[in-house]
């Protein structure tokens, strides 16, 4: 490991101990940010696995009553029955600090009556299409929470990256420099003390 190139003064030792006790601090904090960031991860991993599976389950339900209700009537008749929808969504979109990862959390605010959601007269339609749509009503929080864990895994995955990179610079590069540099002052130091005694001892002699 290449040394720092520095003057072996003792002065300089001192900040160099200093560095390498701030370094192993550093280091550590960052070794425990990084393991608890990955524990958060996995349980936030298996958690959108379950919610991905709910939602997909929910949606091909809902698709394929969508798909036999477009059978049984007109294509016109279809479109014009779901053009204009009675419920409306809105999503407010806050940030929550987990491990100095800013992870969102999404609000679902749903503006219209949700006891109506039939935009369309029943006698024109089939009940298929009403099935349809109470599975699309009802799995949009489903659908907004998997966004939600989604982004924050992706964040989180970043976050990980970011902090295993920093922690292997502090471990093999950073510390072991720090050490390596303690070490050859110290050498020097210790070289010179000797040199400096032996000047006396022969300055004595003679």
């Amino acid at each position: 490991m290449a040394r720092l190139n520095v003057n072996p003064t003792r002065m300089e030792l001192s900040k160099l101990k200093i560095k390498l006790v701030t370094a192993k601090k550093g280091h550590k904090l960052l070794k425990d940010k990084q393991d608890e960031l990955m524990r958060i991860f996995i349980e936030t991993i298996k958690e959108n696995k379950k919610m991905r599976e709910k939602v997909e389950e929910k949606l091909k339900i809902a698709l394929k009553n969508f798909a036999i209700s477009k059978s049984l009537i007109s294509e016109a008749t279809f479109e014009e029955a779901i053009a204009i929808p009675k419920i409306k969504y809105e999503v407010d979109i806050d940030t929550q600090n987990v491990m100095s990862v800013r992870i969102p959390k999404l609000h679902l605010e749903q503006i219209g009556d949700e006891n109506d959601i039939y935009p369309y007269s029943y006698a024109q339609t089939s009940s298929e299409l009403d099935y349809a749509l109470e599975d699309i009503s009802s799995v949009m929080m489903d659908l907004l929470k998997l966004s939600e864990i989604e982004k924050s895994t992706e964040l989180m995955a970043d976050e990980i990256e970011k902090t295993r990179r920093r922690v292997n610079a502090l471990e093999y590069m950073t510390i072991p420099q720090l050490e390596e540099t303690i070490k050859f002052i110290r050498m020097k130091l210790d070289e010179n003390d000797r040199a400096s005694i032996i000047r006396l001892m022969k300055a004595n002699i003679n």
